[in-house]
């Protein structure tokens, strides 16, 4: 049916190949099918798919959906030897739109399975650190190292400068150090200094007395200083805070006093200060647009939190947590293709767990069918990873002969030496290697 060079090809294809003609009759089976679910290819070959599922040799199949439908489907198929696997079916059509052959590629999912056992062998762990914090989720060590950190400081009242990249979740840390520290049952109040205009900003911070400015409250506002009186309050991108401010948030750091707008009385408050930025705040001291000594301030018990990328453990527990979470959120029953997983682990994260989380949701409302597969990915997700772009048939078998066929001349050195051994003309394969820019070395 196939030329034998197309065989070969399919041969030396990690995932395992089934494919049906029309009828849903088995024409073509590879080894790593037969190594993947265990059964021999002469059981499955001459037969309708549908007779395979009456004689239990699979639970269900993806072939007899991608005939009824005509679309690409993807299902989890439980095989007579006990092996759980993925499928993924897709149609093959003629010039005139006739159904001529369903391909499907299985995997084995008992890397899934692996990875939940992975999951359960931390479930202690993690209990443990989500019940000291329900927002951290991690197994990292380094994660670990930080949270013990951020405890033994909890217990005082020092100042802490959180550092790390956008999204690495220092509002979450900064939480952790109220909540384990004796101010717990006092207020927190976060305040973002890139979020409130720069105009507001004072009076928000320290408040206004009555008339102080038109379109003042009759009766004045606290600020938000003394709303956290006897609290911790949490200074957000504090590397963005207005210079002419700085000034005065380094006298409520040395005195613990200040003023509101238009008052002559100064306030005092009872604070622990906890400030977080993404900048790089000495290369702005140099450009004069941050403080230095309200540098030396804040920077009393610095803690860096590190990138997810530097995480890679942490990559498939959030992945799973965020899955269940908009799971639950959306009224969704969606799972996850292991390879998804491997993508993730090859993408830098520049946004971190806020961009993870995020992913994860966009994933689980849009999947249109029940397992998320990297054709569901953003293109510059898979192309970040190393991974190909959603291809059709003839560019995934051209594909997959252009590895086949750098594979064996890298193996035998010279052209005419790997076309003999894989059983082709050294024309062809000359002809075959300048179609896809492989070069002799």
């Amino acid at each position: 049916m196939f030329p034998k060079e197309m065989e070969w090809i399919l041969e030396s294809l990690f995932d395992g190949i089934y494919i049906a003609d029309h009828r849903g009759v088995g024409v073509f089976v590879n080894c790593a099918y037969e190594r993947i679910t265990r059964i021999p290819r002469q059981r499955l070959l001459g037969k309708s798919m549908k007779q395979v599922v009456e004689e239990g040799i699979v639970s269900h199949s993806v072939t007899l959906q991608v005939m009824e439908t005509g679309q690409s489907h993807t299902i989890r198929q439980r095989v007579e030897t006990g092996k759980e696997i993925l499928a993924t079916g897709n149609p093959v059509f003629s010039t005139d739109g006739q159904l001529l052959w369903v391909v499907t590629n299985v995997r084995d999912i008992s890397e899934l399975s692996a990875l939940y056992e992975e999951l359960q062998s931390n479930k202690a762990e993690l209990s443990k650190l989500q019940e000291e914090s329900p927002t951290v989720i991690s197994v990292s060590p380094c994660i670990k190292d930080v949270v013990k950190e951020v405890k033994r400081v909890a217990q005082t009242d020092s100042t802490v400068l959180l550092l790390g990249e956008s999204g690495v979740g220092k509002e979450v840390f900064a939480n952790l150090i109220h909540k384990n520290s004796p101010r717990a049952k006092q207020p927190f109040v976060k305040i973002n200094c890139t979020a409130i205009p720069s105009g507001f900003l004072e009076s928000e911070l320290f408040g206004y007395e009555s008339g102080s400015f038109t379109g003042a409250r009759r009766e004045g506002k606290p600020g938000l200083f003394e709303i956290a009186d006897g609290g911790t309050i949490f200074l957000d991108e504090i590397g963005d805070m207005p210079l002419e401010l700085q000034a005065k948030l380094l006298r409520v750091l040395q005195d613990y006093e200040f003023y509101r707008i238009g008052g002559t009385k100064p306030r005092k408050v009872d604070i622990r200060v906890i400030s977080a930025t993404n900048q790089d705040l000495s290369k702005k001291i140099k450009e004069k647009t941050f403080r230095a000594d309200l540098y030396y301030r804040l920077n009393v018990v610095p803690i860096q939190i590190p990138p997810l990328r530097e995480r890679q453990a942490d990559i498939p527990v959030l992945a799973y947590h965020f899955l269940n979470q908009y799971n639950i959120q959306h009224q969704r029953n969606v799972g996850i293709d292991p390879q998804v997983i491997h993508v993730f682990q090859d993408y830098q994260w520049e946004g971190n767990v806020r961009e993870i989380a995020n992913l994860m949701e966009r994933l689980v409302v849009t999947a249109n069918e029940t397992f998320i597969k990297e054709t569901d990915l953003p293109p510059a997700m898979l192309q970040s990873g190393g991974f190909a772009a959603p291809m059709g048939l003839k560019r995934y078998l051209e594909e997959a002969e252009k590895k086949f066929l750098e594979n064996a001349l890298q193996e035998h050195q010279s052209m005419r030496r790997a076309a003999r051994v894989i059983g082709i003309d050294q024309s062809t394969f000359v002809r075959k290697a300048k179609k896809y820019g492989i070069n002799a070395k």
